[in-house]
């Protein structure tokens, strides 16, 4: 899988991967929990040389000794896992398309939380399932960049840019 893009909610930080990517993984280490705020980071690898950022560039935090996290400035976004200056793992949620990446080991199972395994249990809903929440989904007006590049972000006045 070559030419695989990506980037932030808000647009102003977006990338491109060229070349193969490394093994998706679920980390549950307190680090990650912390800086995705959620149960676990996604991630998959990716050499440097093959990553290049198309638009913007996230900042960066010394997480440890260790590692940086990228994050877009503007919105937030976890977007990175810095190993070191050749070895990057990107968020997998950040890619345009990311059903394509799917882990293939979880990491720090220590620290994962103890419900976690029971989700997949727990009653569900769909687009459909309930008139009222369809209503309140329909009437969201989305601010989030749309999942492909875009020439220009955010839109000029009165333009419109599609979702697909």
């Amino acid at each position: 899988m070559s030419g695989m893009t990506g980037g932030c909610q808000c647009g102003a930080v977006r990338f491109r991967v060229a070349g193969e990517l490394g093994r998706a993984t679920l980390c549950h280490c307190r680090m990650c929990q912390k800086a995705f705020g959620s149960f676990y980071g996604a991630l998959v690898s990716v050499t440097v040389a093959d990553l290049t950022w198309t638009r913007g560039e996230p900042k960066r935090f010394d997480s440890s000794n260790k590692v940086k996290r990228g994050f877009c400035d503007a919105c937030g976004t976890p977007l990175t896992f810095e190993w070191s200056a050749a070895i990057i793992e990107l968020a997998i949620a950040t890619f345009d398309d990311p059903a394509p990446h799917h882990p293939v080991a979880q990491l720090a199972m220590d620290a994962a939380v103890p419900w976690l395994s029971k989700l997949a249990g727990l009653p569900s809903s769909t687009f459909g399932d309930d008139a009222a929440m369809d209503a309140h989904y329909s009437s969201i007006v989305s601010h989030q960049h749309p999942d492909h590049d875009t020439d220009v972000w955010p839109p000029t006045a009165g333009s419109q840019v599609s979702s697909g």
